[in-house]
């Protein structure tokens, strides 16, 4: 047979089930290889950022790649200099991506009763902390505080 059978535990529902975030776990590796492998550190070397290139301003995602480059370096202060907005994202990605795994090998797994109301809040309130950022960022100070 295939070499699902051959693992134990892992039937083909489960397979299929951790296909989703083993999946993105791949891609994820891959983009950090790629980000290590060709540093973005240097000017336009993945290209440009759209709203920067027409605007001049830093949107919230502007030093994501660099970060994800210093933090494969292991250069968590680095990391935080070029987004610190990402940087602080990462232990809830994390979370959710493990919640995400449990939830796939278990197959049924705690599901976690948010309620609607209180889940639209929280991504209203991380949008409008994304907005702020981005807005701070592009001020005097928020610039003063990147270029030191």
């Amino acid at each position: 047979m295939s070499t699902v059978a051959r693992v134990p535990g892992l039937d083909r529902a489960r397979a299929r089930r951790l296909g989703g975030p083993l999946g993105t776990a791949a891609g994820v590796a891959a983009v950090t290889l790629a980000l290590h492998l060709r540093d973005p550190h240097e000017q336009g070397s993945w290209g440009l950022c759209p709203l920067k290139a027409i605007t001049g301003w830093n949107c919230p995602l502007c030093g994501g790649l660099r970060a994800v480059n210093d933090l494969g370096h292991g250069q968590l202060a680095e990391a935080a200099h070029s987004n610190l907005l990402f940087v602080a994202s990462l232990p809830l990605l994390v979370a959710i991506w493990a919640l995400w795994v449990r939830r796939g090998w278990s197959g049924s797994g705690p599901r976690l009763r948010v309620p609607a109301g209180l889940l639209r809040s929280l991504g209203i309130g991380y949008l409008v902390l994304a907005v702020a950022f981005a807005v701070f960022r592009n001020t005097p100070w928020g610039s003063a505080w990147r270029a030191a």
